[in-house]
């Protein structure tokens, strides 16, 4: 292989694949997904003490056939986080939705003026897209925090290319992006 692949995997990688390291933040934001690794980062930052909620946004169906964000709340209590600390946005589709249905929920439940940090976690090839997105979604005060999952099974950042799915799924993360960018759903860039 020439050095010209090994640069575009690198720059593709530094792109999409955002990590921060844990902090204190208001609100933990989870992105629904169909498997409850990406619920690990959120637990991770409770059971530290670094966020007092956590709000875990996703209709999608899980591999049980019952809504994501269900299914990621009863992991996260069987993980040691009250119900109390729990809040479900259940409508969403896709991650546009993911922001735009929790919007008002953060305002009823805890009003954006008292966040200031939000934990957004998820996939770790989604991380910039979702970034982009709370970016122009949610209000510009906001200091965000990136959080993936680090499970194996979710293509991190340092294998991905090495298999056929997990180049699938960066190409169309990439994709998605320019569709987003193109229908003004995301900023910050």
């Amino acid at each position: 292989m020439d050095a010209s692949f090994f640069e575009t995997r690198e720059a593709l990688t530094r792109f999409l694949f955002l990590k921060d390291e844990p902090a204190a933040v208001d609100l933990c934001f989870v992105l629904g997904s169909p498997t409850v690794s990406s619920m690990q980062p959120a637990i991770d930052l409770y059971r530290m003490g670094l966020t007092p909620r956590i709000l875990i946004s996703g209709h999608g169906r899980s591999p049980n056939q019952e809504p994501e964000c269900e299914t990621h709340r009863a992991f996260a209590l069987q993980n040691g986080v009250p119900e109390a600390a729990i809040l479900l946005e259940r409508r969403a589709s896709n991650t546009l939705e993911n922001f735009a249905f929790s919007r008002p929920i953060v305002q009823k439940e805890i009003g954006w003026q008292t966040v200031k940090t939000v934990a957004i976690v998820g996939k770790p090839f989604h991380m910039r897209r979702a970034l982009m997105t709370a970016r122009k979604q949610w209000p510009a005060h906001l200091k965000f925090v990136m959080r993936p999952s680090t499970d194996p099974i979710d293509m991190p950042a340092d294998v991905w290319w090495q298999s056929a799915e997990g180049r699938r799924y960066v190409l169309a993360e990439i994709r998605a992006i320019g569709s987003y960018a193109l229908q003004e759903h995301i900023g910050g860039y």
